[in-house]
């Protein structure tokens, strides 16, 4: 409980957080029971009128109708009326604002200031022959369809039991498979083309240091069409790798007993690979939210942007997605862009999710979960503007499509849609080498071959979940943190992940995570 004064009465800071100076609503920092006295900023006596949960807002001045409410400095919604003290809900508040898309057709936004070399960190990985750097070292076993997915998981199951152990092979983390319902009866086109390039591109990835692709043999990405793929796009490998047919081989029996003969002979020949230092301007960080609430957009997505903003200024790359989720906020990341085509394409992102959303029926504000709107995400505006604090204040540097490797660092964005089962993956395809999730509700979800690191954004939840999230930024809504030490303290637990030096609570749990995102299903 929060301190309450002789006479009843209590600084509204201690219960709740105003996150800008233009926000006529504060967020509760803990529960605050309808009839409590707060002393407003400027001296007068505010009574709340209902009980307030962590996460959820109370109006700070009265919102006549047709006013919009604001927080984070921008408009979440129009008033239906308001009054100060009140709580405000799906009742009081029309989710109506109006589309912001100006285009400053001279613009420039300034580089980073990047951090002297001298003065970047490092972290130990693994140096590829492509020239990228991996914070893991795995046997990868990539079915290329659905048909062979079968046969692909008892491979890695087997091998991880009877084959793999840390004390024979300490330098090799595991062998793992990425099964998936894609592949064969998919239609030509995108479709197509994103399964090949998930796949490919995860074979190809620096957290893997050797592969066995297996197909069917009669589906449509077959292993002859995967080469092919490989070949026309440069994502052939340079690392131990075997290809197996189910069907050449003679059936399931066989195919799992070629797939064992395989990593057994590849275990040696990874394990010979090492961990050297690297500036973590070699680091590729994938950012994402998911079961988020009301306090991820103050505390723990502004601590991972702070996180964001350190990688970049070290001369990394960060990755973001979750395009659904830039809605009624993409014009904050139009106006960072480094130009005005690159403010473009950032709007250009939005645009066509939101066609490929309508095309199905489906709409964009209709993307926070019950979980979402009962930490306090009431409408998309204020899960976006919560949202891509995630990455931090720098210049957004380019656009990448979905499972594909950006053309340069800083910070880029990936379409992709906000489900976390498919949005991680293609952030890892893209090639992401390690990720920081962040989540306001709890979540466990990890990824086949790159760390997940959890981030709660209260101490509650990390409590309670602690088995499963690493971190809290939860001190930063108590009031005993700042963003900036959170950022440094997070960063430093990335800089170990990194490095091998301890595991993500979700590589612990085995979670391993992987799925392709379709784009005839639509997902937000």
């Amino acid at each position: 409980m929060r301190p309450i004064s002789n006479d009843g009465v209590s600084a509204i800071d201690d219960f709740t957080i105003t996150v800008n100076d233009a926000d006529n609503v504060a967020v509760a920092r803990c529960r605050v029971e309808s009839g409590t006295q707060l002393q407003a900023h400027d001296g007068t006596i505010l009574v709340t009128s209902d009980t307030v949960v962590p996460g959820h807002r109370i109006a700070i001045v009265d919102i006549p109708t047709g006013e919009y409410v604001r927080q984070y400095g921008q408009m979440i919604g129009t008033s239906l009326g308001i009054q100060r003290g009140e709580r405000v809900t799906h009742s009081n508040l029309s989710n109506a604002v109006p589309i912001q898309r100006d285009i400053n057709e001279d613009q420039h936004v300034d580089p980073p200031d990047y951090y002297p070399a001298d003065k970047v960190e490092k972290f130990l990985g693994f140096r590829r022959e492509d020239g990228r750097v991996g914070t893991r070292n795995i046997i990868l076993i990539v079915p290329t369809s659905m048909c062979s997915s079968h046969e692909a998981l008892q491979i890695s199951m087997q091998a991880e039991f009877e084959l793999y152990s840390r004390s024979r092979f300490p330098n090799v983390d595991g062998v793992i498979a990425i099964p998936h319902n894609k592949g064969c009866g998919c239609q030509d086109g995108s479709n197509l083309d994103i399964t090949l390039r998930t796949l490919a591109n995860y074979a190809a990835h620096p957290n893997v240091g050797g592969v066995v692709m297996l197909d069917l043999g009669c589906e449509k990405t077959n292993l002859s069409v995967m080469e092919k793929y490989q070949l026309r796009h440069k994502t052939t490998l340079n690392k131990p790798f075997v290809r197996l047919g189910v069907q050449d081989s003679g059936g399931t029996s066989e195919t799992i007993l070629r797939g064992l003969a395989a990593v057994r002979e590849m275990l040696p020949k990874v394990n010979q690979q090492e961990r050297a230092p690297f500036p973590m301007s070699e680091l590729v960080l994938g950012v994402k939210c998911g079961g988020s609430d009301g306090l991820s957009g103050i505390s723990a997505n502004p601590s991972l942007g702070n996180v964001s903003d350190r990688l970049i200024r070290s001369g990394g790359t960060v990755l973001m997605t979750e395009i659904p989720e830039f809605f009624g906020a993409e014009h904050l990341l139009a106006r960072r862009a480094k130009d005005v085509e690159t403010a473009r394409a950032v709007y250009g992102l939005v645009d066509w999710y939101r066609e490929y959303a309508s095309r199905s029926g489906a709409v964009l504000n209709e993307n926070p979960s019950p979980g979402n709107i009962a930490g306090g995400l009431l409408n998309i505006a204020i899960k976006s503007l919560g949202a891509i604090a995630k990455g931090g204040l720098t210049r957004v540097e380019g656009v990448t499509d979905y499972a594909e490797p950006p053309q340069g660092r800083g910070l880029q964005l990936m379409q992709g849609p906000g489900y976390d089962q498919e949005s991680t993956p293609g952030l890892v395809a893209a090639g992401a080498t390690v990720v920081i999730f962040t989540t306001g509700r709890g979540t466990t979800i990890g990824n086949a071959i790159a760390p997940v690191i959890k981030l709660a954004s209260n101490n509650d939840v990390f409590r309670r979940m602690q088995s499963d999230i690493d971190l809290s930024a939860g001190d930063v809504v108590d009031g005993t943190e700042t963003i900036e030490h959170a950022g440094e303290r997070i960063f430093q637990h990335l800089r170990r992940v990194a490095s091998g030096e301890i595991p993500a609570m979700a590589e612990t749990h085995k979670h391993r995570e992987f799925q392709i995102w379709a784009e005839t299903a639509v997902s937000l």
